[in-house]
């Protein structure tokens, strides 16, 4: 039972925080729709400086609520404008925190999947990975997911996913290269297994052999063999975000975080923000947590496990440390041993 004066007190809270909330969204909504290259400093300054004022809570939903209403729409996004957006997102990313580019990161690859599995007509799919390639071109998230990304739809590889796959390739083929050469060798493997298997699948054969051209050619590192690869407003912006970037810690605000750990960020809690409150159910259940405590250190005497029970040590894996502690040679067999 909650008395009529708390009730009272409780719905004018709410009706302020809401008219506050409207008050954020209609000025964060004011500046992205003026947002271009040539006053992109002034308005990152300005977002910057809203940050300081209004919760981050406030403010990451409210800046991500409007750049995906202006980012994803049926219809296919100019890539400028795409990349300018994400370069907003970058700069306050590193200047702001690196819950700015999580919380907007999240929410994209969330609905990337959504729209993903119910085979939506419009163009929301290829807007949605030019926001992901984007986020990796402006050093937001790191190349492991987009090999994630690129690996799910090979599996997957059906008309629709290879255009997806050349889409992205053609966004960030060379940074992947250069990032993880051995990773995309093992894609390009992959794909060629997939298209040899899948040949009879395909009425038209066209679209899988581009795909497996444009894919050799970035094995090789041929750009010209890549039709509309334009590596210029990317190289371009990217000269703009160094200017406008406060610090120079370009990769250690890169998220390391897999696909995985993205879609399952309510279960798992959301490790990779630093000081990222979390509730919610165990993050490993009774019947994990078991299986992951058999920790083995080869064979140990009977002696050394007579102590280990007389010290307490009533878990596996405080036995097992224990026993590399008192066994070793010296420190550095110990590192080895702990490490392993």
């Amino acid at each position: 039972y909650v008395p009529p004066q708390v009730r009272r007190a409780q719905e004018t809270l709410d009706d302020k925080k809401r008219e506050e909330l409207g008050r954020l969204k209609k000025m964060v909504n004011g500046l992205i729709n003026r947002l271009s290259e040539l006053n992109l400093s002034s308005i990152s300054g300005q977002l910057e400086e809203l940050y300081m004022a209004n919760s981050r809570k406030d403010m990451n939903e409210t800046l991500t609520d409007i750049l995906m209403n202006a980012c994803v729409t049926p219809v296919a996004m100019p890539a400028r404008l795409m990349m300018e957006h994400v370069l907003l997102v970058s700069i306050l990313h590193h200047n702001v925190g690196i819950e700015v580019g999580a919380h907007f990161l999240e929410a994209v690859v969330k609905k990337f999947d959504e729209v993903c599995k119910c085979d939506a007509e419009g163009k929301e799919c290829e807007n949605l990975l030019a926001l992901i390639a984007h986020l990796y071109n402006f050093h937001v998230v790191h190349c492991l997911l987009i090999f994630d990304i690129l690996k799910k739809l090979v599996s997957i590889f059906t008309e629709k996913e290879i255009e997806l796959i050349l889409f992205l390739l053609k966004n960030v083929g060379f940074s992947l290269r250069k990032d993880d050469a051995l990773a995309l060798k093992e894609l390009i493997t992959e794909a060629q297994r997939k298209a040899n298997t899948a040949e009879k699948k395909f009425q038209d054969q066209t679209r899988v052999r581009f795909m497996l051209e444009t894919m050799l050619a970035l094995k090789n590192n041929d750009m010209r063999k890549i039709p509309g690869y334009d590596p210029e407003p990317v190289e371009k912006l990217r000269k703009l975000q160094r200017t406008l970037v406060h610090s120079s810690s370009g990769k250690e605000t890169q998220l390391r975080v897999s696909l995985d750990s993205l879609l399952r960020a309510d279960q798992v809690g959301r490790w990779w923000i630093v000081g990222s409150s979390w509730s919610g159910a165990p993050m490993i259940t009774d019947a994990n947590s078991k299986t992951q405590q058999k920790v083995h250190v080869g064979k140990v005497s009977s002696k050394i496990m007579e102590l280990a029970r007389k010290q307490r040590m009533n878990t596996d894996i405080r036995r097992s440390i224990f026993c590399v502690l008192m066994t070793c040679e010296d420190f550095m067999d110990a590192f080895e041993k702990l490490l392993r």
